[in-house]
């Protein structure tokens, strides 16, 4: 039996969305990109929501659109995907990677505060897991020109500890639709903000920051003459209707998605509790994570006989979808970096990600738990 570790969940309506869309004759982005704004806007309870072409791209609109460039340095934790760091070398400033937190996994206060230099012009927190960081107690703790944008690619639905969904704290926050993600439109993300002046300039920066686009002149044909001025460089970064059709129907679906979810976090925290020896991420099995991923630490015992890989390289040949979430960034030779992390390194070789989503049974996730307890026995 194959159980892939992320698999988007999608059935006849997201299909029957973008049949329709494919008649329209109009697939770039147009009025059910604007709909899935507003939609995402209502959801998130926030003033604006701009969609771009990947979580990526929102990451590095967020710095660009702060003056962030050569000669800056943005932290940010190294356990996270590569995305996080290459949006500062894109615009030619530095990364530097701080520390997570031994519980959480997330970066805290004083982790990020050690990295802090005259250079730092910006923190990027990353919401591992799905699990949200306490951004109001970060912000305080702050020099408060340091710019704080937030990596929320994996925590669509979680929710900080004021009750608010991740997404309302008036920072920059970056979403991500890609096919593993809570809700997913193939690829895809969006930056949700406050200050709708600020929202006017990523959405023209992300279409070759041109004063009309492409939707505009074809719906209004009689007013966008002569209309098309250029003032700045933008890029190509724009999403689409094609994709828009599939997430508004994801998001009304993201109920029954993180219900479900949930269910696999809670039946592998008790079987893992029985077993005894793996520790969890601090908020799996809580309402307010997101479940994006569910990562555990393998125990003492078993990594005493085989490599975390080894155990890994065994559990995936039996079709199961296990992973790892991350690679630290600063063993990557890309970032020429020899700072020490002591918390990353020591979860570094110790951690697995068990499959998780919304397409998976329970009996998927009974037969990950297997094949894992079987290689380490």
């Amino acid at each position: 039996m194959v159980v892939p570790f992320g698999q988007p969940h999608f059935g006849d309506e997201e299909i029957e969305a973008v049949t329709a869309v494919l008649r329209s004759g109009w697939v770039g982005m147009g009025p059910q990109t604007l709909q899935f704004e507003t939609e995402l806007e209502a959801w998130l309870d926030v003033p604006r929501v701009v969609t771009v072409s990947s979580c990526t791209g929102a990451l590095f609109l967020a710095l660009l659109s702060h003056g962030i460039g050569p000669g800056d340095e943005v932290i940010c934790p190294s356990l996270t995907w590569c995305s996080t760091a290459n949006a500062a070398l894109y615009l030619g400033a530095t990364p530097v990677f701080c520390d997570v937190d031994r519980a959480s996994f997330c970066v805290t206060p004083e982790t990020i505060l050690a990295r802090v230099t005259h250079r730092t012009k910006a923190v990027i927190v990353v919401h591992y897991g799905g699990l949200a960081v306490d951004v109001a107690t970060l912000r305080r703790a702050l020099p408060p020109h340091i710019v704080l944008i937030e990596d929320a690619a994996h925590a669509l639905g979680a929710r900080t500890p004021d009750g608010a969904r991740v997404g309302a704290s008036g920072n920059l926050v970056c979403f991500s639709f890609y096919a593993n993600k809570n809700i997913s439109t193939g690829e895809g993300g969006a930056i949700a903000l406050a200050d709708p002046d600020a929202a006017n300039h990523l959405a023209s920066l992300r279409q070759h920051a041109l004063t009309t686009n492409a939707w505009r002149r074809y719906s209004h044909p009689e007013s966008s003459v002569g209309q098309m001025k250029l003032h700045e460089l933008g890029f190509k970064l724009n999403y689409t209707d094609l994709q828009a059709a599939i997430g508004r129907v994801q998001l009304r679906r993201q109920a029954e998605f993180a219900a479900h979810r949930l269910a696999i976090a809670r039946f592998y925290l008790d079987e893992l509790a029985k077993k005894g020896g793996f520790k969890c991420q601090t908020g799996l099995g809580g309402l307010d994570h997101a479940h994006h991923l569910f990562v555990t630490v393998l125990p003492d015992s078993a990594l005493r006989r085989k490599s975390r890989d080894d155990i890994m390289r065994r559990v995936r040949n039996r079709g199961i979808g296990l992973s790892v979430h991350y690679v630290p960034l600063h063993r990557m030779p890309l970032y020429h970096t020899g700072v020490c992390l002591p918390v990353t390194e020591e979860l570094a070789d110790r951690i697995v990600t068990l499959p998780i989503g919304a397409a998976m049974t329970m009996d998927d996730a009974r037969q990950s738990l297997d094949a894992l307890f079987d290689e380490i026995a």
